[in-house]
């Protein structure tokens, strides 16, 4: 298979579709080629899953569009059209037969017969020198149902190559994966790569598209606004591209976080677990955003529940506002003024068959008791709107399942629900994992008026730019600890991505 990169294998020319009197994609073009990697990027909304299932096959565009592929204009009516086109596509919620063996997986639909029966022989042959083409650890004969999510994953790949598919698109590919599994998956990708497939990765995080890509295309309220080549992409680019403003107005931090730091509104002193949080003390002031930093497995999400009440600690003293409080629930936390966000908002955060306003009073129904039992559900109502309005959350309803809203909008959810118990203290662990583009402007203007308003905010975050632009402080854990700080008084380090770094990894001097 050529690997010419500079040739398009295949070309989408002005691609619209209309969802009643809903534009999703107005005049969309985008060329693929051999042998790329070619990121598509846009907040949810912005058309990149209507455009991909148009490609792949599962709903049709409006007349007028085209695709050609290899110069010729074709027609794909339906999957198995793009299927023999050569054209797959990997689903973030993956598509396999669980009971199925995973030769029986890749061969679904099209297995070999031998007379009147199936021959599985030559799936499992057939299989199997495709599995160790890609590196696999398992066997053709394997139950799907055994296979880890990563594995499951390279099943689908596995399918893709074995239909000898030629364009490849992954949408989301690492929302489910370990940072080993990321790690193993990007170095397969790259190696479908170099033997000439065309793959499309639509994915929202940045670092993954900077690392991978050979271009990256830009859709916006459905429509196409350009494609960066692999030496313009740059983080300032395609912000300014995603939402239409520079990156310079995208962290928000009007907050007075120069000034006086107020007084000390959360005071933690010696809290440890004993096994994965050592002995930590460190202040949160009125006003302050404080970032905590550091390297997965630093135990900064430990020592968040340690003070949130949710894992029991042995050591320590936690005071709010000058007074000590000693959580030893969730519950006792939320009364003493601390209020947390869990990183993973779907498992134990959420109530994903429950409606937008019944996550929103979940934590404070009781407010609304009247005599007998009986909910004000007039004042849960007037809540929701409030929350709705204050921390833009779009939803077609009140009432419909927060299960079927996109990711920023169920974080915007959470975050109303932990915002009515009236936090003093509000600790934010990952708070825009798996969310557009936009919906993280959004969360960080609102972190940005908590300051303003006197909440003490600690944030957790894995994404450096993001501790860099919203916190006024940082502190570093290394192995359970607080190695280090940067930020805050005069004369400590600058908070940057590097000084953070040198503290995380070791490359500084021990903290004092």
């Amino acid at each position: 298979m050529s690997t010419d990169q500079n040739r398009p294998f295949l070309e989408m020319r002005n691609v619209s579709k209309t969802f009643g009197r809903v534009r999703a994609l107005t005049s969309v073009s985008l060329d693929i080629r051999v042998g790329e990697i070619h990121a598509l990027m846009g907040e949810n909304g912005a058309g990149k899953s209507t455009l991909m299932k148009i490609l792949s096959g599962a709903i049709a565009p409006d007349e007028g569009s085209e695709i050609v592929i290899e110069g010729r204009r074709v027609a794909i009516n339906g999957p198995m059209a793009a299927k023999q086109l050569g054209i797959a596509i990997i689903y973030q919620e993956l598509t396999l037969a669980p009971n199925l063996s995973v030769a029986e997986n890749i061969y679904l639909g099209r297995e070999p017969s031998r007379g009147a029966l199936i021959d599985r022989k030559a799936m499992v042959a057939g299989v199997e020198s495709v599995l160790q083409r890609l590196g696999a650890n398992f066997a053709a004969r394997d139950k799907v149902a055994g296979l880890s999510i990563a594995e499951r994953q390279l099943v689908e790949i596995a399918r893709a190559v074995h239909a000898r598919s030629r364009v490849l698109i992954m949408d989301e590919p690492t929302t489910t994966l370990s940072e080993r599994e990321t790690e193993r998956l990007f170095a397969l990708v790259r190696q479908l790569k170099q033997e000439g497939l065309a793959i499309v990765y639509i994915s929202h995080r940045m670092k993954e598209v900077y690392e991978l890509s050979d271009r990256v295309s830009v859709l916006r309220d459905g429509a196409y606004v350009g494609t960066l080549g692999r030496d313009a992409i740059n983080p300032a680019a395609v912000v300014r591209m995603m939402v239409g403003r520079d990156l310079s107005s995208f962290y928000k931090k009007e907050h007075n976080a120069h000034g006086s730091r107020g007084r000390p509104i959360l005071s933690v002193r010696d809290v440890s677990d004993g096994r994965r949080v050592e002995p930590c003390s460190f202040d949160i002031h009125e006003g302050e955003v404080l970032g905590i930093a550091g390297l997965v497995g630093a135990g900064r999400t430990e020592l968040a529940r340690l003070i949130f009440g949710a894992d029991p600690k042995i050591t320590g003293a936690i005071a709010v506002d000058g007074r000590d409080v000693n959580p030893r629930s969730p519950k006792d936390a939320i009364e003493a003024g601390i209020a947390y966000l869990t990183e993973d908002r779907k498992l134990l955060g959420l109530m994903l068959d429950m409606s937008v306003s019944e996550n929103i009073n979940l934590g404070v129904m009781s407010r609304d008791a009247l005599a007998g039992g009986v909910l004000n559900r007039a004042k849960g109502r007037k809540r929701t709107a409030e929350a709705i309005e204050a921390t833009g959350i779009r939803t077609a309803s009140p009432d419909a399942p927060v299960g079927g809203l996109s990711g920023g909008n169920q974080q915007k959810v959470l975050l109303s629900r932990l915002l009515e118990t009236r936090p003093r203290v509000l600790i934010l662990d990952e708070p825009t994992r798996g969310v557009d583009i936009g919906a993280k402007s959004e969360i960080y203007r609102l972190i940005d008026r908590l300051a303003r308003e006197g909440v003490g905010v600690a944030v957790i975050s894995s994404e450096l730019p993001e501790i860099v632009g919203i916190c006024d402080r940082v502190i570093v854990m290394r192995e359970g600890r607080i190695a280090g700080e940067v930020g805050g008084a005069a004369g400590a380090e600058q908070i940057t991505q590097e000084n953070i770094m040198a503290i995380a990894t070791s490359a500084a001097k021990e903290a004092a």
